[in-house]
């Protein structure tokens, strides 16, 4: 019986169950639903989530699940199928002009999605709570509520300290950018936008690497962009075929992570920042630096690279940095930097967007990186996921040795696996799932579809170690036997 089939049937079970209980009745635990059912625990939440839909039952965090007072009837809705032919309806010119517009969140929505307490975590793109600098987000939280103009409206490119703050952050010593250079965003996602927003018109191609973070696919085809897909490989994009797709399409734009890519953990070697930097001035075409792991740099790796942007005079690189990922999920405060008509351009999307960031923002994510708990933060956050990495990596290599990537990134929260031949990703990520762990499947990363089936596993989201080695003993039991094959190089 497939997972849809056993949610449906427990859910009717536990209708009829509920029928003659009084409001305020609580339900059994997951746990002895479990058991008493003989489904997995993933089975008994979404069980659980559609009865909550339905109005049948209300969850207290901590305290169980609950019969509701009386079901909330939906309101009765109208015919709305109206909606299908207005939402794909293009006037006659947009099939020559404008490539076709896709709001495709799914590759997103996995990383978003919170698992049920019962399942491992190997999925998600945010650190856990353990990970972040709580303390020091309130502190900072109550000293920026202090301030004077704190609910005042900021500067539309964002406030001078911070834009001061950010420039000596990405061009290091020496002065490289300036915050006249900088331009405030709601984090990396919403910098990202505006960017592809702001440097190539509705139906242009824009150049990413394959593969590449699914957010960089979703945000390009929903503003009508093009993705063409440039391959990766263990030293980052490849730039020999970076320069013929520059030929071949006439594309101005181009999207990059040079530290530590998602999803497969690639550094940009020396030898090719200076060739993307060549090619695409060259191509007189921008290249978009996402530089979202500078700040998740392992304690026992080398000193990264300088990212792109500092060693730029010419403008060529736009670059992205966010603090989101080092911190927590809400301090979504972000910068773009560029130099000339290109950051007038940004500075207009941006305004039209979103108008400027919250104050209140700007003002905590200052008050927390002018503090000496900023930088602890970073360096016990640095042996975390050195530890992390070390627990899954021990893990996967007793349980899962064929799966083991040549070439462990010393940066970032992921691993990226490549699975044998003849697996299909679908089937082993919903089998895990299934057996209590979550796991990111790899086909969204691709721009063009992928050569080969991958799975992605975080360890950021999961409360200690412990959790990382059960996860791959899960994962492990998904994948039977041909989990111990070797399954050759690492893309």
């Amino acid at each position: 019986m497939n997972d849809g089939s056993s949610v449906d049937r427990l859910a009717a079970i536990l209708r009829r169950e509920l029928e003659p209980c009084p409001p305020g009745h609580r339900l059994p635990s997951s746990r002895e639903l479990t058991d008493r059912h003989q489904v997995s625990p993933v089975t008994v939440s979404r069980a659980v989530a559609v009865l909550a839909d339905e109005g049948l039952v209300v969850t207290r965090p901590g305290a169980g699940v609950f019969r509701a007072a009386a079901p909330t009837r939906a309101a009765t809705s109208g015919d709305l199928s109206w909606q299908e032919v207005a939402l794909s309806a293009d006037p006659p010119h947009a099939a020559l002009d404008v490539g076709a517009r896709a709001a495709d969140a799914s590759g997103i929505l996995t990383t978003l999605s919170v698992p049920p307490p019962e399942v491992v975590d190997l999925s998600g793109g945010y650190p856990h709570a353990s990970l972040q600098p709580e303390r020091a987000l309130a502190a900072a939280l109550a000293r920026a509520g202090r301030r004077p103009g704190t609910w005042s409206r900021p500067p539309v490119e964002g406030l001078p300290e911070l834009r001061e703050w950010f420039a000596r952050d990405i061009g290091g010593p020496g002065g490289a950018l300036t915050a006249g250079d900088v331009l405030i965003t709601a984090g990396g996602q919403s910098a990202l936008t505006t960017a592809l927003r702001a440097l190539a018109a509705p139906g242009s191609p824009v150049l990413v690497e394959s593969p590449t973070y699914p957010g960089t696919l979703a945000v390009a085809r929903a503003a009508g962009l093009r993705p063409v897909p440039v391959p990766v490989d263990a030293d980052g994009v490849r730039t020999d075929l970076l320069a013929e797709a520059f030929a071949a399409t006439r594309a101005r734009l181009l999207v990059c992570q040079p530290l530590f890519q998602n999803p497969t953990g690639a550094v940009l070697s020396p030898a090719r920042r200076e060739e993307v930097l060549g090619v695409a001035r060259r191509a007189g075409a921008f290249v978009v630096e996402d530089d979202f792991a500078r700040r998740l740099v392992h304690a026992d790796a080398p000193t990264p690279p300088r990212p792109l942007a500092a060693d730029d005079p010419d403008g060529v690189v736009v670059h992205i940095r966010s603090l989101t990922k080092a911190s927590a999920p809400s301090l979504r405060v972000g910068a773009l930097t560029a130099r000339g008509p290109a950051l007038e351009r940004l500075r207009a999307v941006h305004a039209v967007d979103s108008l400027f960031v919250p104050r209140p923002l700007q003002e905590t994510a200052l008050e927390l990186v002018c503090s000496p708990a900023w930088s602890r933060h970073l360096r016990t956050l640095a042996a975390a996921l050195r530890d992390r990495r070390t627990t899954l990596l021990t893990a996967l290599a007793s349980a899962l040795p064929g799966l083991l990537p040549a070439r462990p990134p010393h940066g970032g929260y992921h691993l990226w696996l490549r699975l044998p031949g003849g697996l299909d990703e679908r089937d082993v990520t919903a089998a895990a799932l299934r057996l209590g762990v979550a796991v990111t499947p790899g086909a969204p990363y691709f721009p063009a579809g992928p050569a080969a089936a991958h799975l992605r596993l975080s360890y950021v989201g999961t409360p200690g170690t412990a959790q990382l080695e059960d996860g791959v003993q899960r994962l492990a039991q998904a994948l039977g036997p041909a989990g111990g094959r070797p399954a050759g190089a690492d893309a």
